[in-house]
């Protein structure tokens, strides 16, 4: 039997259609290219190159003064006055500032008991010590469960104040703004806060207190965050490693040379004059923290940063958690410095070299530009190059640099170093939504203020297991099924196969397992499952 031809399948008048489309696609390929999309894509690629040594000598530059501050022993101890406090047999436990400590929260039901167990079990004259909680819960039963816990540590002759309000105007800066308006308040010389699945340990104020006392001129002493279930999942150990970068180096360069970094927002100690004179707690953004650290910046006051004493605290081990996460994270920066960027150019109380520190490096390159590289340059700009070949990348630009600060960032988490290519690829498909959310706060889109308090589990899923409770998979698409992901994934696979065809540097591999990446996280394959969530 005699081999059918491809006419005897498909009409002449089909094939040629077929053929005439391609043939009028390529024609209009072929017409753009040149004057349009060549020199489009030059200038991403400048850009983009503009923005990676931007990013590149900002990190060389804080791994040169870490260094230095290793080699001469720099300590917060040794920069500002230091000495333990002591008992005063004239003035007694009245000797002691009154210190306010303040946990605000919202529906907590899995860590409520920990975080007011550790404000209670803080070592201070218990006289001189107020525990607050703010609840801002609207499950009634996670209400009265919070209620009864203060209850019962107020029987034990805790000074305990359980503070609730009849909205949530303001989140979080709300809520702390509100318990700042308590009459008991006004005695109050510091306020001590953590986030309700924070626990500081006994000697907490007995290390951070003295700095405030002794130095006038503080208003925040910031405390590092020690990760409690960073190894639950990958996903909280590569979380694990971004956060030790920038406890680890950023906000101890930030403190030892220009005395101002971004308050964390918990394990903190403010001093509250400072607070005051600043303008109090402010809703006008998602990082309501930031905000006052800025704020108190630009009145004078200074901060120093504590990388030796470690607050216990929970890592996100959703997906669905860690976006939000990151959203307000991204979200909330970009929008705060479009509202204060004149501002702060027009302040007279801080040099200049401040200025620019505080616009420039902290703002500029590592809120806004960090963001919107590593998703446009790496996954848009560079994948596009294969269907161009007219432009190209340098190599110090597209694998030397990229390597170099990757490697920096790694010195924060030496024990995950064997992770990097994950990290990459994870920090990669992350950068979407960071790029997205920066520029809805640089815009000031319709998510600008949107504030969903992160997930915490606690011991949830060990009794979960304990049960052994019968596992349903719920499949549902707006929470498993990421299309944004997965749209991106398909491109880069797309990139991929073009590569494939007629590349020549086998740039592919990298499209390959990147846009594997995007899939895995596209489809909701990433940190920890929690059954009938």
């Amino acid at each position: 039997m005699e081999r059918l031809s491809s006419t005897a399948i498909l009409p002449d008048a089909f094939l040629g259609a077929r053929d005439d489309i391609s043939g009028k696609l390529g024609l209009i390929w072929s017409q753009i290219k040149a004057p349009l999309i060549v020199p489009l894509l030059n200038i991403a690629v400048v850009l983009c190159l503009i923005m990676s040594v931007m990013l590149f000598v900002e990190r060389l530059y804080m791994a040169v003064v870490i260094v230095l501050l290793k080699l001469f022993g720099r300590k917060p101890e040794k920069r500002y006055k230091w000495e333990p406090m002591k008992d005063d047999v004239e003035f007694g436990n009245s000797a002691y500032p009154m210190v306010l400590v303040q946990i605000p929260m919202f529906n907590e039901r899995e860590v409520y008991q920990l975080s007011i167990g550790a404000a209670c079990g803080l070592s201070w004259p218990s006289d001189r010590i107020i525990i607050q909680v703010l609840d801002d819960s609207t499950d009634p039963t996670i209400k009265d469960m919070v209620e009864l816990e203060c209850q019962r540590w107020a029987s034990k002759g805790i000074n305990i104040k359980y503070e609730i309000r009849d909205n949530r105007n303001g989140y979080k800066a709300g809520a702390l703004k509100e318990g700042m308006k308590r009459s008991y308040v006004k005695n109050c010389d510091y306020v001590a806060i953590f986030d309700a699945d924070f626990q500081p340990e006994p000697d907490f104020l007995w290390r951070t207190i003295p700095f405030l006392v002794h130095n006038s001129e503080l208003a925040l002493v910031q405390t590092r965050w020690k990760f409690v279930n960073s190894n639950e999942c990958l996903m909280t150990r590569l979380q694990e490693m971004s956060l030790d970068y920038h406890f680890t180096v950023e906000q101890e360069v930030g403190s030892s040379t220009h005395a101002f970094f971004g308050f964390n927002g918990t394990a903190g100690v403010w001093r509250i004059a400072a607070i005051n004179e600043a303008g109090g707690w402010k809703d006008r953004t998602t990082v309501e923290d930031m905000d006052l650290a800025v704020r108190a910046s630009l009145k004078g006051w200074k901060f120093v940063y504590l990388g030796s004493l470690q607050v216990k605290n929970e890592l996100p081990s959703t997906f669905k958690a860690y976006r939000y996460q990151q959203h307000r994270w991204s979200c909330g920066p970009a929008n705060l410095f479009r509202k204060m960027v004149m501002e702060i150019i027009r302040n007279k109380k801080v040099s200049v070299w401040q200025k620019i520190h505080v616009i420039y490096s902290f703002f500029f390159v590592r809120k806004i530009i960090a963001h919107i590289n590593a998703f446009v340059f790496y996954c848009i700009v560079l994948p596009a190059t294969v269907f161009v070949p007219e432009v190209t990348v340098p190599k110090w630009g597209g694998i030397y640099i990229p390597s170099i600060i990757t490697l920096l960032n790694a010195v924060g988490t030496p024990r995950s170093i064997h992770l990097l290519v994950f990290w990459i690829l994870f920090e990669n498909v992350m950068s979407l939504h960071r790029t997205k959310a920066t520029i809805i706060g640089l815009l000031e889109g319709s998510r600008v203020n949107e504030w969903i308090v992160t997930e915490k589990l606690g011991d949830f899923l060990k009794h979960k297991v304990g049960t052994k409770a019968p596992r349903k998979l719920r499949f549902r698409i707006g929470e498993r099924l990421h299309m944004l992901e997965l749209a991106v994934g398909c491109y880069l696979f797309f990139c991929g196969c073009y590569d494939v065809v007629f590349g020549k540097n086998h740039f592919f591999l990298f499209l390959y397992i990147q846009a594997f990446a995007f899939f895995i996280m596209g489809f909701g394959y990433v940190g920890t499952f929690v059954p009938n969530s």
